[in-house]
């Protein structure tokens, strides 16, 4: 797990050096630790998100975070927040990166799933993103590395 949390921090500082705000082009900060919700803000509007790194190529499941706060908000009628995702991955050609923005997850793409008995955090549970790649986007970062 401090593998993924390391990931996941340094993914997020990735996304800020590399990617402008989507509403208004000012550049992007990190919000506390913990932070319910959402991981970046803009420093110039209203705009905030949530970041997800995979070491790995685009694919159309990625682990999302803890389903309690995420099942409330929609209870309430609020939107899923945003979503950077950012890919990184290495092959035969190179290194590759790609970060996508998903500005609207409609809730049929969060499947709930509950950790086992034996984990860390025992019968915690947690959602995933599913079927990302049917979902509309906008490519704000790509780099290849030959």
């Amino acid at each position: 797990m401090a593998g993924n949390k390391l990931a996941g921090d340094a993914g997020e500082k990735d996304v800020i050096k590399k990617v402008p705000c989507p509403n208004c082009g000012k550049p992007l900060m990190g919000l506390p630790k913990n932070y319910p919700m959402y991981d970046v803000q803009c420093t110039g509007c209203t705009f905030r998100a949530q970041v997800k790194t995979n070491n790995s190529k685009p694919k159309n499941e990625i682990f999302g975070a803890g389903w309690d706060i995420i099942e409330k908000v929609m209870k309430a009628g609020f939107v899923i927040p945003a979503l950077f995702a950012n890919f990184k991955w290495k092959d035969k050609k190179g290194t590759h990166q790609e970060i996508r923005f998903y500005p609207f997850i409609p809730k049929i793409h969060l499947k709930m799933r509950q950790l086992s008995p034996t984990a860390r955090r025992a019968n915690y549970r947690m959602f995933n993103y599913v079927g990302i790649d049917k979902l509309p986007h906008f490519l704000v970062f790509e780099k290849d590395k030959k």
